[in-house]
């Protein structure tokens, strides 16, 4: 069973899932960042690969991609990083998962990002442009084979039949984006109970998390209503920017969300 897995076997409803951008704001913040939301209550850490052409991102989180890439942030460079990250003990260890594009993966080398992956500790992949085809066909059983969970994200515009597909193709959790919007885009809250409504009838095997327009206390707590817990990013890239002690300002933020 992966990190991420007892996760959920461990916690099943408001698990927290924190997105950061790796080597933002500072090439070596990632290691800080990651301490700090374990010990301040994240259970799972999303660690952003950043990438000059981020697609289903916001404006906050592809500048924060390019002021990682302006700062020398590289695959390599995290899995260095990650190689150094002390481990934690009992339920204030996170598990991490990255976030990215398939381009930089490809160029680093599909096999060995996963396997380098894995022996850093990292427990799951979400890669929103590996479409469903290619995962069957090809990458798929390389990332099972490295024991990486893999992620795959729906939509309120996605059939039923593909959700269900989705959800036996992905392990670890189902990423239900609240709109088909990018992130940090303001949401009709009203609208997207009804989706996730929806998706909490369809009785999926994996457990699920919103994400796209959580930022508050108030869209995690109604987020959790209706699935496993949120996952939350712009929010807190916005904590970041500007912020002289990256601990202090993550620890306020988390509070704002938790207590």
């Amino acid at each position: 069973m992966s990190k991420l897995q007892e996760v959920f076997k461990n916690k099943s409803g408001n698990v927290l899932n924190v997105y950061c951008t790796a080597g933002y704001p500072h090439l070596e913040s990632t290691l800080q960042i990651i301490d700090t939301l374990q010990k301040n209550g994240a259970d799972i850490i999303e660690l952003g690969m950043p990438y000059s052409d981020p697609l289903a991102d916001g404006p906050v989180i592809q500048q924060s991609s390019l002021v990682a890439l302006e700062n020398g942030m590289t695959i390599a460079t995290l899995f260095s990083q990650l190689k150094n990250l002390p481990s934690s003990t009992g339920d204030k260890e996170a598990a991490i998962i990255l976030m990215g594009y398939m381009n930089p993966v490809l160029q680093y080398g599909f096999e060995k990002f996963c396997k380098d992956a894995a022996e850093v500790g990292v427990s799951g992949l979400i890669l929103p442009d590996l479409p469903e085809y290619e995962y069957e066909t090809e990458y798929g059983a390389i990332i099972k084979k490295c024991g990486l969970d893999f992620i795959f994200l729906v939509t309120p515009e996605t059939s039923e039949e593909r959700v269900r597909r989705l959800d036996l193709l992905s392990s670890g959790f189902l990423y239900a984006v609240s709109s088909s919007s990018t992130t940090g885009n303001e949401k009709d809250f009203n609208a997207v109970e009804k989706y996730l409504e929806r998706l909490k009838s369809l009785n999926l095997k994996n457990p699920i998390l919103v994400g796209f327009g959580i930022k508050d206390k108030e869209t995690f707590n109604t987020a959790c209503k209706y699935a496993n817990g949120a996952i939350i990013g712009t929010a807190y890239i916005k904590a970041l920017e500007g912020a002289a002690n990256v601990e202090q300002a993550t620890k306020k933020f988390l509070a704002g969300i938790l207590k």
